[in-house]
């Protein structure tokens, strides 16, 4: 693995905030250092729950890179300054992607660990429940990924989330789908293909009554176990609805087989649209190949979108990891600059002091503007407005890559749609 570049992080650095810290320690199921939260000079504890194991795992596993980043980013430039210098510490949980687990690994990292707030779960599944616990027990939940809406219509007070969400999402696939009208062949009929999570659920329950409203019908409501071996019957099943559009929900390993058994059995609709998740993990590119060219996703952010710091964080995981971070990773990163703004302008640990500087949160400059333009939060504590793209992947210099094509002011320079879709 290769290490930062000093040019690079001072380039990122140029972009941080006055929040800060000192190095990061991970500890997985187990303890995060000593001390209470926080301690003046000391370091502020961060419980971070991920699906570190299990089908999940290299989903976690990216966001726990992502989060690390941006720590080690924050420690270098300082510390909470506000708290005399202290160090952002994570301490980790392990959700395993069982929401069993979620909820005693939440319980652990407030009653033992004694951390200032807890961010996560990468899953909406995990995080409903565990969202909840923290609640119970008063302490502020930070959902940068988790995308279920309901995460935050429950009349939480504690629970925020910068999050792009499944309506957001939903509305996002409708109006590109209406805007391929313009190249003369139109999408009337679509087939819903997702896994069977609260995730996947969440997202079909706004597609089922969203597009009908927009003049779409629905030919084929199909959800599937994503640990599911084989989904060739489900590639039949959308054969058979012969659909002009394929919307999906997936994680890497099912959007892998989707990919693979629809190019076997001959699917060719007019368009296949995914909803980031599996499929805008950079393992998705390298598992499927050429059997997901030509697919649509949305994102929330593309390495060939331009915004301010983007070349230089994106540079940085290139050089650090081996690969360009998803957007998915984008959120977490963005979600600690934001947890560390707010214990800055807080001045303290205290969850009632933390509630109230994450409600007054603007942020309108510095790291968080590579994922969007301004970090605020409605009455839901839910940020409103998150930019968000449409990415697809096509063939560039032989090799398949995500080429941002949507909207027309974040597309690639010199891109062009690929559609009605094109088997190759």
């Amino acid at each position: 693995m290769k290490k930062f570049s000093l040019i690079t992080m001072s380039a990122i650095l140029a972009f941080g905030l006055t929040a800060c810290g000192g190095g990061a320690k991970e500890a997985a199921g187990g303890s995060g250092g000593s001390g209470g939260s926080s301690s003046a000079g000391g370091a502020v504890k961060i419980g971070v729950i991920l699906p570190l194991t299990g089908d999940a795992a290299p989903l976690g596993d990216q966001s726990k890179k992502a989060i690390e980043v941006a720590v080690e980013e924050i420690n270098a430039k300082g510390g909470i300054k506000s708290l005399n210098g202290a160090k952002l510490e994570l301490v980790f949980g392990d959700s395993q992607g069982n929401q069993q687990a979620a909820v005693s690994e939440t319980v652990r990292l407030i009653d033992k660990e004694k951390v200032a707030l807890i961010t996560g779960a990468y899953q909406s599944g995990m995080t409903l429940p565990a969202s909840q616990e923290a609640e119970k027990k008063n302490k502020i939940w930070f959902a940068s990924v988790p995308s279920d809406d309901s995460i935050t219509t429950r009349g939480f007070k504690n629970v925020f989330r910068i999050a792009d969400t499944s309506k957001m999402r939903v509305t996002t696939q409708i109006n590109f789908m209406n805007d391929l009208k313009a190249k003369g062949t139109e999408i009337k009929t679509v087939a819903l293909v997702y896994e069977n999570s609260s995730w996947g659920q969440g997202v079909a329950k706004y597609w089922k009554e969203d597009l009908p409203k927009a003049g779409y019908q629905v030919v084929l409501d199909e959800p599937y176990d994503r640990k599911a071996t084989d989904l060739t019957p489900v590639a039949n099943k959308v054969k058979g609805a012969n659909p002009d559009a394929i919307l999906m929900v997936s994680y890497v390993q099912d959007a892998t087989l989707l990919a693979k058994a629809f190019k076997q059995q001959k699917v060719t609709p007019k368009a296949f649209i995914s909803t980031a998740g599996g499929t805008a993990d950079m393992q998705f590119v390298k598992n499927a190949g050429e059997d997901a060219l030509n697919w649509f996703d949305i994102s929330a952010w593309e390495p060939d979108v331009n915004r301010p710091g983007s070349k230089e964080l994106d540079k940085l995981f290139v050089d650090k990891f081996g690969g360009h971070p998803s957007g998915e990773q984008i959120k977490e990163y963005a979600g600690i600059y934001t947890i560390a703004d707010a214990l800055e302008r807080a001045k303290s640990t205290d969850t009632e002091a933390l509630r109230k500087a994450l409600k007054e949160t603007n942020l309108t400059s510095g790291p968080t503007q590579i994922y969007t333009k301004t970090i605020h939060f409605n009455e839901q504590n839910t940020l409103p407005d998150p930019s968000l793209v449409m990415a697809q992947f096509q063939k560039v210099n032989g090799k398949v890559e995500r080429v941002t094509v949507y909207p027309q002011a974040d597309a690639r320079q010199g891109s062009q749609i690929i559609y009605p879709y094109k088997a190759e």
